[in-house]
């Protein structure tokens, strides 16, 4: 494993981020499993909340899908949020990206387009749309 991996995977234990995670894939009902680069997979996540193909909370990666779904892009882009919460100091990443949200729905009425954490992770490798902002929209066409 990186040193960076490493580092990033004590700092989101530290902070508390990963050990919510954990608690978060065991009550939806997901089978835990290491994975690369210091992260934990969650896969058979059940509960519809949030409502996402795949969603990251410290370095634990939930997803609903099979064991195998998380490769490619969309691992990096997920692993790209476990670098967040590390930035983020862990929990407060958890407000800060609801604000993102609110901001990004409030700027082009879609939640990911504009909001700042999925862009810094790469909105292709997440499968987000690219979308004008609303005051764009009228000049785009």
């Amino acid at each position: 494993m990186l040193r960076r991996h490493r580092a990033r995977q004590v700092i989101n234990y530290v902070n508390l981020s990963t050990p919510l995670g954990v608690m978060i894939a065991l009550i939806g009902g997901a089978t835990v499993r290491r994975g690369e680069d210091g992260l934990l997979y969650a896969h058979g996540y059940r509960l519809r909340f949030p409502v996402a193909g795949a969603f990251t909370v410290g370095n634990v990666v939930l997803t609903a899908h099979p064991d195998g779904h998380l490769t490619g892009a969309l691992l990096r882009h997920e692993s790209r949020h476990a670098t967040q919460y590390a930035f983020c100091v862990g929990l407060p990443m958890l407000p800060l990206y609801a604000l993102a949200v609110a901001l990004s729905w409030a700027l082009c009425g879609h939640p990911a387009a504009w909001n700042v954490f999925e862009r810094l992770a790469d909105l292709d490798d997440g499968g987000y749309p690219r979308q004008p902002s609303r005051w764009r929209r009228g000049t785009l066409e």
